[in-house]
């Protein structure tokens, strides 16, 4: 993460819908459209997607890093720190620094949203996940929380199914 401006652009940058590093973690194609490196560390954007059935992230707290989560097409249950709600395209969920937050597609068909992370650097917890798991690592809930602690993010207990 960095705050370097002269990493920035000198003018806008244009990215066609194929642009950006695609990283599969856990059943999640996160498609990062715009990184730190894009945005001299200011933000990070991404589309993701998950099937069916699919955890994206059990409940957690960042404390280094907010997030916003848009959805585009189907259904996300979203924990709030206070539980669980299910909302369609169009919803929109602020998970601040400090606040206990996790989505799942507990619905019958895909979902796609939209996050933005900002101050960027967390697509690097993604990476990280991805290359561990494309070594032979198996994605644990140990082996998350290790990863997320590099990421000043921790666990969050309460009732999200498992």
């Amino acid at each position: 993460m960095t705050d370097d401006q002269s990493q920035i652009p000198a003018r806008p940058l244009l990215r066609r819908p194929q642009d950006g590093e695609l990283i599969d973690v856990a059943g999640v194609a996160h498609f990062f459209r715009l990184t730190g490196k894009h945005t001299g560390g200011h933000f990070a954007f991404e589309e993701f997607s998950l099937a069916p059935g699919v955890i994206g992230a059990r409940p957690h707290v960042h404390d280094g890093h907010d997030e916003y989560f848009y959805v585009l097409e189907g259904e996300l249950t979203l924990h709030t720190g206070d539980g669980e709600v299910t909302v369609g395209a169009g919803h929109l969920l602020a998970a601040t620094r400090g606040t206990p937050h996790g989505f799942r597609n507990a619905g019958s068909v895909p979902a796609r949203a939209l996050c933005l992370y900002t101050p960027a650097g967390y697509e690097d917890y993604f990476r990280d996940v991805h290359a561990a798991v494309s070594a032979g690592a198996e994605v644990t809930d140990e082996l998350l929380a290790e990863f997320r602690s590099r990421y000043r993010t921790s666990s969050y207990q309460s009732g999200m199914p498992e």
